[in-house]
């Protein structure tokens, strides 16, 4: 009755699908439709931040970025990237993320950025 609404699901964005992003036990991987790589290992992730922008639904409005050791971004995808769902699942188990943050940059259609994690002395 609803094959519509699961064909829809299933669907990937376009162009973020082109985008493909990996987690595993020493860190995080991305790289875009070029195959340009960008990689920060998990002992020297500092932050995360989602920055949401006015493009969509047309461009890529929703994009993680993953800080380094520096501060200095290093690692980054578009929301709708190819193997992002494991990747998420491990940001959310970060300690301390912040889950109210994330609700509002998935709410926001204007340019903004969204803080969800940072690294704190306490943290491993």
């Amino acid at each position: 009755m609803f094959g519509w609404l699961k064909k829809r699901r299933e669907a990937k964005l376009w162009p973020e699908a082109r985008w493909t992003v990996s987690v595993d036990e020493s860190g995080f991987r991305s790289a875009d439709h070029k195959g340009e790589g960008r990689a920060v290992a998990l002992t020297d992730l500092s932050g995360v931040t989602i920055a949401t922008n006015d493009s969509g639904p047309w461009g890529a409005d929703v994009w993680w970025l993953l800080f380094g050791a520096d501060g200095k971004l290093v690692c980054l995808f578009p929301q709708g990237a190819t193997g992002e769902k494991p990747v998420i699942d491990r940001l959310m188990k970060l300690p301390g993320f912040d889950f109210e943050q994330l609700t509002n940059a998935m709410c926001s259609t204007d340019n903004a950025t969204f803080p969800v994690w940072r690294r704190s002395l306490l943290s491993p």
